[in-house]
Order: C-alpha cells, then structure tokens, then sequence
C-alpha cells in the first residue's frame, strides 16, 4: 500500500486543532477552529474522493480519540466517510492508554516506523494518515510518506504545532494536482520523488 498524507494547514504553516477550540489547546493554543468557516461542496467532494481509495487507516492518538468518538454513531452505510472508518483497518501509534473501543482498530508497538514498513509492504491501495501532526511528521522524516494532501487555508494564525519543521528530511516532490474551493482554500496533492537536487542563480563568469 501507499502511504498518503492528508492533513489541513494555515498559510503560516500550523496544523493544531483546526476543527475546534478544544480539539487541541495544547501548549496554550488559543486559535482551535480556524478551518470550520472554509466548509463547502468542494471540500466534501474531496473528502470524499480521498476517502474512497483508502484500504487501510494509520492515525496517531489524538486524532483517532477524535475519530472515536464521533464516527462510530454515524451509522448510515451510504455515508462516504463513516462507511470506511467504521470498515476498515485502524492502526493507532500510541503508547498510552486503552483506545476506546472502535471495531477494526489495532494498537502499534514502539516501533512505528518499522511496523509502517511492514503495514506498506501490503497489498491495497492507499493506507491513509489524516490530521495525526506528530505522526505525520515523524513519518516525513523517516521518508515513508509517498504522497501528500495539504489543504492551505486562507488563515494565519501565528502560533502552534506546525508539520514541516527541523527534522523534515529533505525531499523532492511532483506536484500532481491543485484545485481551488469556492472559499479558498488551495488543495494541492504532491508525490513524493526522492532526495532533492540543489542549483544557484549566481553568474558564472566566463
């Protein structure tokens, strides 16, 4: 399977709790929400085109707590997202304490990014990490990410977790894709191609 990334962004390049005040306070954030006025048709009709390649789900503790709590009570079996969450494999990287019980869930051991190896060399389609910053993040620096969703909100909110950050590895990637919703936020979708390659603009002389 692939691994992809789908993850919502502000243009200052911050992922904590963009889908509510209390989502994410963490470290006295005080900015939670930022994405909700930015829903419209062409956000859910990518959502939904997302989530219907995925065979497999990968999620870090908060996000899947998030998850937890809301989707297993959407029970229609035509809903585009809930039908897959509630479906299909979960795998939870977390350390803590008892997941909440959702069918299909299973916890990973220490080491992450061996058992994504391993999760990856399956069979399927698409094992999909959506929100779950730190893992993401962990993930990018290790290299594991094949390809990544990043919607860009037209919003700054100038403090919080941010994805790319010291220990990103430096990487190369193909823009596949952009599109633009009717409210502005830039969805753009990027394939990983390897190590990147360096040049300058200097003069050379002659």
């Amino acid at each position: 399977m692939r691994l992809t990334l789908t993850t919502f962004l502000t243009l200052d390049g911050v992922y904590q709790g963009p889908g509510g005040p209390d989502e994410d306070p963490e470290g006295g954030f005080t900015s939670g929400g930022w994405s909700v006025p930015y829903g419209d048709q062409d956000f859910g009709a990518f959502a939904t085109a997302v989530f219907d390649r995925a065979d497999a789900f990968l999620l870090g503790r908060r996000t899947y707590d998030i998850f937890a709590a809301h989707w297993p009570k959407v029970t229609d079996p035509a809903d585009p997202i809930a039908s897959r969450l509630n479906s299909l494999p979960k795998y939870v990287a977390t350390t803590g304490e008892e997941l909440p019980e959702w069918t299909g869930t299973t916890r990973l051991g220490r080491n992450t990014e061996a058992e994504v190896a391993t999760l990856k060399a399956r069979p399927g389609r698409e094992l999909q990490i959506h929100g779950s910053g730190a893992l993401a993040a962990s993930l990018l620096a290790a290299g594991l990410v094949d390809s990544l969703n990043l919607l860009v909100f037209p919003v700054a909110v100038g403090a919080g977790k941010r994805l790319f950050t010291g220990t990103t590895l430096p990487t190369a990637f193909r823009l596949q894709q952009s599109t633009t919703t009717s409210r502005g936020v830039v969805i753009s979708t990027y394939e990983r191609e390897g190590a990147p390659t360096f040049g300058s603009y200097a003069l050379t002389e002659e």
